[in-house]
């Protein structure tokens, strides 16, 4: 009887150590498996990287761009020293929406991957512009917001005219009141 005991309590120790190991093994692969988002911080809804400093032409430059979308009145944006610019790549992640602003000067946008929503302050028409197209911020007082309404992130490359010497590239303004986006 003794021998029994004494097997049986050895037993008993024996499963709750390899219980334990057990637990302590899937505790440390279940960590090392989680999915690397969970680990990582989410990117930001909208990143910017400059790809240039900001550069200024050696000659006085002077720009004049016109543009007439389909059917519309032909738009003409400005700048009368055009000579700071920059260009820089901006990460539109999906949902996200610049806030209402303006630029300094003009803006040349290409859409390099995704799809972004343009809308304009002064009608409120929401323009698409799929990868593969550009479209032209006249800057100045052309207050505007945009959005990524995909599932996934939208990249685009603007190259600034009229960029400041330093600070923000756009300027922030109160949402137009009759704009319902």
């Amino acid at each position: 009887m003794r021998a029994h005991t004494k097997l049986s309590n050895m037993s008993s120790k024996r499963g709750a150590a390899l219980a334990a190991a057990a637990l302590i093994a899937v505790l440390l692969i279940g960590a090392n498996a989680l999915p690397s988002a969970a680990q990582e911080p989410p990117p930001p809804p909208i990143s910017t990287e400059l790809l240039t400093g900001r550069a200024t032409f050696t000659a006085d430059v002077g720009l004049k761009l016109k543009n007439t979308p389909d059917g519309e009145a032909t738009e003409v944006a400005k700048a009368k020293d055009a000579s700071r610019t920059v260009v820089a790549r901006i990460t539109v992640q999906p949902g996200a929406q610049f806030p209402w602003h303006t630029h300094p000067g003009p803006v040349v946008v290409n859409v390099a991957q995704g799809q972004l929503s343009y809308i304009g302050a002064e009608d409120c028409v929401e323009h698409e512009y799929p990868a593969g197209t550009a479209f032209i911020d006249a800057g100045g007082d052309h207050v505007h917001t945009a959005i990524n309404r995909t599932d996934s992130p939208t990249v685009v490359v603007a190259t600034f005219f009229a960029a400041p010497e330093q600070g923000p590239l756009t300027i922030p303004v109160a949402a137009p009141a009759d704009c319902q986006i």
